[in-house]
């Protein structure tokens, strides 16, 4: 494993991080959870990343009984909040309650006295920025929280974030983002207002949802085993599975093959190779995705590799920026 800063922060962690929505909880019993994340520590990955609406809470109860009685000093938990966890009007969004009730409801699932890094799952538009922050800034002046992150904002957003946090003298670091080989829309004004900003991206779906793997054929139904064949968890990559994007995920095998690597290696690789970009997190449901994936760590593509990337998938790339998530 290879580790690196996050932002401009003294916080060090594993490149490739273990992050379970869609799994823990739900796509998976707990027993292949509890293998999975064996499997992630075995590795040396270090960093686990989770949200507080991930299988309706449950996702953060799973990884806090797999990692218990690891010494806590050696891992890097991250969690989210923002989207709904109860039925109220205050159980969503930025606000100060919300911000407040749901840190000490993560804190107890995960069976931990701090978060590493605890990130605005989205930008609220329905809540000053700064009530946001100062919530934000308290935690982290009551050592509840660490350092403080964001997923999913639009750049003019990480800019007024970071601004707002140094402000209240504590460190904005990370933004969330889709990354992929197919999904590059932080690439144009993300990542130079973040570089600019002291904040690293902290990717996830670096395998496009498992369309990267290649298992996913044009004019071929999805296995019923895999997340595309799954009635909930494969709802989300719908946009991936075109003929179009599936022929030329296909041409991309030779280019893998040519390396000495998996296309789910190449896929976290390529991810790996932006400055910007500290971690990679990779989901899995068996141990054994977790062995295949961990082995990007390290791999240095060159520039002729990343050209042909470039070449193989052509227009099926998605750079636009206005497509950073909104929900």
């Amino acid at each position: 494993m290879e580790y690196r800063r996050l932002g401009r922060s003294g916080l060090t962690i594993s490149e490739i991080a273990y992050g379970n929505w869609l799994t823990h909880g739900g796509q998976v019993e707990e027993d292949a959870a509890q293998a999975c994340v064996r499997a992630a520590l075995d590795a040396g990955i270090t960093t686990f990343d989770t949200a507080d609406v991930y299988a309706g809470t449950r996702a953060e109860s799973v990884l806090g009984r797999a990692l218990a009685g690891q010494r806590r000093e050696g891992l890097e938990i991250f969690t989210k909040v923002y989207w709904p966890t109860g039925p109220g009007p205050n159980d969503r969004g930025l606000g100060r309650k919300h911000v407040t009730e749901s840190c000490d409801a993560s804190l107890r699932r995960l069976q931990t006295d701090h978060i590493d890094l605890y990130q605005a799952h989205r930008y609220d538009p329905t809540v000053p920025l700064e009530e946001t922050m100062t919530a934000f800034a308290d935690l982290v002046r009551a050592g509840k929280v660490l350092y403080v992150g964001v997923s999913e904002w639009r750049a003019e957003e990480i800019a007024a974030g970071a601004a707002l946090a140094r402000d209240l003298g504590i460190q904005l670091i990370s933004n969330q983002p889709q990354y992929s080989m197919l999904w590059r829309v932080i690439e144009d004004e993300v990542v130079p207002t973040s570089q600019r900003e002291g904040v690293s991206q902290i990717v996830w779906s670096p395998l496009a949802q498992g369309v990267l793997t290649g298992k996913y054929r044009p004019g071929e139904q999805p296995p019923a085993d895999s997340r595309a064949g799954h009635s909930e968890a494969g709802q989300s990559m719908r946009g991936f599975l075109r003929d179009d994007v599936l022929s030329r995920v296909q041409e991309l095998r030779a280019v893998a093959d040519d390396l000495g690597l998996s296309m789910a290696q190449l896929a976290v690789a390529w991810v790996l190779q932006n400055d910007n970009v500290a971690a990679a997190i990779i989901g899995a449901t068996r141990p054994e995705q977790v062995h295949d994936n961990v082995k990007a760590a390290g791999v240095r593509l060159e520039d002729d590799v990343m050209a042909r990337i470039d070449e193989v998938l052509g227009d099926v790339v998605e750079r636009d920026p206005a497509k950073t998530a909104r929900g």
